[in-house]
């Protein structure tokens, strides 16, 4: 797989689809980004495909955590008083070098993963979603004990909403 990577983009329709093989996710206010963990370092990957690492490196440093080869698809949000916020997510991402630093103290960001792309053995787009959302799962449980909160990933279900 080489940077950088098309991403799926949500569609807007008039109904919801239903059936077995739909899943749906919480919409978050922040920035589209893939996590892309190679031999030596993280690169941070924007929607656009422009390289985002600078203004979220408190993401790109979490992400060294991971095995080289894996690439995860998601969203960067900032938390402001238990709140996503937008607009502290947007100055993050127009920040300098030194500015995204200083923001990066007072709020760090997290990256909510819904998707993962690639493993250290290689490309998982061609496979299942279900099986693709398993591997996920997997990957991130062991980092920072799951979650910001120090509980466990919560993964969407079919038809469902959250799980538990």
């Amino acid at each position: 797989m080489d940077f950088p990577v098309d991403v799926a983009l949500a569609e807007l329709v008039p109904q919801l689809p239903t059936g077995p093989r739909w899943w749906y996710e919480v919409k978050l206010d922040g920035h589209r980004t893939v996590l892309w963990r190679l031999a030596e370092t993280v690169r941070l990957q924007a929607r656009s495909g422009r390289d985002v690492t600078t203004p979220w490196m408190d993401l790109a440093v979490a992400g060294m955590a991971l095995p080289p080869g894996v690439v995860l698809d998601g969203e960067a949000v900032v938390v402001v008083d238990g709140q996503v916020s937008f607009e502290d997510a947007q100055a993050r991402a127009a920040s300098s070098p030194a500015r995204s630093r200083e923001l990066a103290a007072r709020h760090p960001a997290l990256l909510i993963v819904w998707d993962v792309l690639s493993l250290p053995t290689g490309d998982v787009r061609g496979r299942p979603y279900e099986e693709r959302r398993v591997l996920m799962l997997d990957m991130v449980a062991g980092l920072l004990g799951g979650c910001a909160d120090g509980g466990e990933p919560h993964a969407a279900r079919p038809e469902r909403g959250p799980a538990p």
